[in-house]
């Protein structure tokens, strides 16, 4: 059986199934060894003509040239692949090139220290394995410098791409900290994340991009640089309470709608009322809580849906309410609460909405000041919360499940050095960029 992948008109004294384990066409598997650092391949090829890069004419052999490569591991253990090349020379006396030698992309580029497999199984365990560098230049039996200087020009190309940013129609935003050291030493702490949510066949949402700053100013910058026509094809824009991503949506997002985040809104009224039992607490015990406090035993009670408590539960919560006059502040608290957090559990969205409106108009004038305080956020915030409801229930979870993905990735790298390092690996891990495509150098 030939090897068709090889041009050869005979396969020689060579063995078909070799080179079909090889899997590096147009190459001969000549001779596997073992040396202490692994398993050391020598393959060759047999083109019988070259034509010169420079001038097209015929070149003439002029033997063969040897150079090591790192391949993928194999049966686990590192491998070397001594790769024979000719050399060509070109006698046109008019030709700039005098001699070169054969090259082939799929198996390594020019001057390259890794096999385009090497780097393309390398992107595949950051990808989808969770794993490290040091880890992977260990498998490789080379050097994280080593291993990362061939990895980062592929992932560098492949962010660059702008391909990533086509048919982005829902946009997240959200901050992130990438590091806890001194900001003097290692720069700014705060991040803002970009992430695509758009709802597709299959929803999930993807990193776009890490940009230094927490800042309305960073998300404006770096919506400008994307162009009119990525800001053009946004037409949701989903954000926590943060008046700096408003401004800025506002400012490049004109025609996006903007809703608030229902997590967020869900939080800050869980947050109102652990201040209105905290407040309680003291003016009635004039202490913290403590074990066998009334208000202290129900503090996990209080962020639970109230549709999900058994019987046991709402018997210890309505103990509480009514142990002492001044617990009914807490449950007034925990009923706005509750009714805030049933705005999102409606069975229509007009539903939904009625029941937000009335909420927007009535918290504001509460006379528990921890419920007030609640009610001005949203009340601002009016015109974003209500078009939750118009946008089919656009969120900001995506982002925050992104954030997650990032942070199991900082911890198992046990944190990061350098900004752009950290920034092509969380794209990479989050899906935010594609390398494949460029791993054939």
């Amino acid at each position: 059986m030939l090897n068709h992948s090889c041009v050869c008109p005979d396969a020689l004294d060579r063995c078909d199934r070799c080179d079909l384990l090889l899997d590096f066409p147009g190459l001969h598997l000549v001779s596997v060894t073992q040396a202490p650092s692994g398993l050391v391949l020598e393959v060759e090829s047999c083109v019988p003509v070259q034509g010169c890069p420079g001038c097209g004419v015929i070149a003439t052999g002029h033997g063969r040239v040897v150079v090591e490569v790192i391949d993928a591991p194999w049966a686990g253990r590192p491998v070397r692949v001594r790769w024979r090349k000719r050399r060509w020379i070109c006698h046109e006396d008019v030709c700039s090139v005098v001699s070169f030698v054969e090259q082939d992309p799929e198996v390594c580029a020019p001057r390259g220290l890794l096999s385009t497999r090497a780097i393309r199984w390398s992107i595949g365990q950051l990808r989808r394995e969770a794993a490290t560098i040091q880890g992977l230049a260990r498998q490789l039996g080379t050097t994280w410098n080593t291993l990362w200087t061939q990895v980062r020009p592929v992932l560098a190309t492949a962010a660059d791409d702008p391909v990533r940013f086509e048919n982005v129609q829902v946009l997240g935003v959200d901050e992130h900290i990438w590091h806890h050291r001194d900001p003097r030493r290692r720069g700014p702490k705060e991040l803002t994340g970009m992430v695509e949510l758009t709802r597709g066949p299959h929803p999930t949402a993807r990193l776009l991009d890490l940009v230094p700053g927490r800042s309305g100013k960073a998300y404006r910058d770096w919506l400008d640089e994307r162009g009119e026509g990525f800001r053009k094809r946004v037409e949701i824009a989903t954000l926590d309470p943060f008046q700096g991503y408003k401004n800025a949506i506002d400012d490049q997002l004109e025609d996006a709608t903007c809703v608030l985040d229902a997590f967020h809104i869900v939080k800050l009224a869980g947050a109102a009322v652990d201040d209105v039992r905290g407040r309680i607490q003291q003016e009635t015990l004039g202490h913290r809580g403590r074990k066998g406090d009334p208000l202290y035993g129900i503090r996990h009670v209080l962020r639970a849906g109230r549709e999900r408590l058994t019987s046991r539960q709402q018997t210890r919560l309505e103990a509480a309410f009514t142990a002492h006059p001044d617990h009914i502040a807490v449950e007034v608290a925990y009923r706005c609460a509750q009714d805030l957090r049933d705005v999102f559990h409606q069975p229509t969205p007009a539903r939904g909405r009625q029941l937000a409106e009335k909420l927007i108009a009535s918290l504001p004038t509460c006379p528990i000041p921890e419920i007030a305080r609640l009610g001005k956020p949203l009340r601002r915030w009016k015109t974003a919360f209500l078009a939750y409801f118009d946008t089919d229930g656009a969120s900001n979870g995506g982002t925050e499940a992104i954030n997650g993905i990032i942070e199991l990735g900082r911890r198992i790298a046990r944190g990061f050095r350098n900004f752009e390092h950290y920034r092509l690996r969380m794209l990479l891990i989050t899906g935010g960029l594609d390398a494949s495509p460029h791993t054939q150098l």
